[in-house]
């Protein structure tokens, strides 16, 4: 698992390595049942304090993701496909209400964006 931190994003580093393992569980780089790499190890590669670890990992317990097993590590938990598309869907809303929020900001009509959408829809799709 690859975790990379930005010190000037604004978004807090445990947050950071939350949303990159949760993306991770939801790609399917990460099946149920991966161990994650150690709290310690993980705090020394990114060179952060094994605070900030332990709440991205608590964080990602609390929401169901990994169990943290005394003594073992943590490991991700099965996720039902239903949650998974709960998940996506409203990623998807919130990436859509930040755009339609720039929209608004643009002066976009509502024509224009649908023509927008539409022209990404032909995109070919990222491999």
């Amino acid at each position: 698992m690859r975790v990379v931190i930005s010190n000037s994003s604004g978004v807090p580093i445990y947050e950071q390595i939350k949303r990159q393992v949760v993306a991770a569980i939801l790609a399917g780089d990460l099946p149920p049942g991966s161990p994650l790499p150690s709290l310690r190890a993980l705090a020394r590669d990114l060179r952060v304090s094994i605070i900030t670890t332990t709440r991205a990992y608590n964080d990602l317990a609390q929401e169901g993701y990994i169990a943290n097993v005394q003594g073992k590590g943590s490991f991700v938990l099965p996720r039902s496909p239903e949650l998974v598309r709960e998940q996506l869907l409203r990623e998807v809303e919130e990436a859509l209400s930040a755009a339609l929020s720039r929209a608004r900001t643009a002066g976009l009509t509502r024509d224009e964006l649908v023509e927008m959408l539409d022209q990404l829809l032909e995109l070919p799709k990222e491999a």
